[in-house]
């Protein structure tokens, strides 16, 4: 299964995009063997600065077709590392080909996009700014793939 980061914002050469980077090759070559990835960052900006609605419209279109939609968002569930793993392989169990992980901009996600997705994913009650989530996002797309394959990194 393919992972689409879908996000509003270009983010720049810095030490966050050095982490994004290294989490998503660590998640590659682990995921590999286990039927998921690659994991891609598609990155949308509404140059307009026409809303919401706007972003909406972008990240649409830069949604496979047929993909599980996944919205990071406030919110959204809360879970467990392994919960979250055991959703990745569920979801890759059923025979989707693409994920859509969608994450918005400063004002969040528009509503009628976060109505449409599949499931919608939180980490925790505070706002956290879009390059932050990036971050986490990625880390736990590694962390899932080496509890999927009974590694050592996660620690329960």
């Amino acid at each position: 299964m393919r992972l689409h980061i879908c996000a509003v914002g270009r983010l720049r050469a810095s030490p966050e995009k050095d982490l994004i980077d290294d989490y998503l090759t660590r998640f590659d070559r682990t995921g590999r063997a286990l039927g998921l990835g690659p994991a891609s960052v598609v990155e949308v900006e509404d140059k307009k600065n026409a809303g919401m609605a706007a972003e909406a419209a972008l990240l649409r279109k830069a949604l496979p077709k047929g993909a599980v939609l996944c919205t990071l968002d406030e919110r959204g569930k809360v879970m467990s590392s392994p919960d979250f793993a055991s959703r990745l392989a569920d979801w890759r169990d059923t025979g989707r080909q693409d994920l859509a992980l969608v994450i918005g901009g400063a004002d969040g996600i528009d509503p009628k996009l976060r109505a449409e997705a599949d499931f919608s994913l939180s980490f925790g009650k505070m706002v956290w700014p879009h390059m932050l989530v990036r971050v986490m996002l990625a880390e736990q797309l590694y962390r899932a793939a080496t509890i999927l394959a009974g590694g050592p990194y996660h620690r329960s």
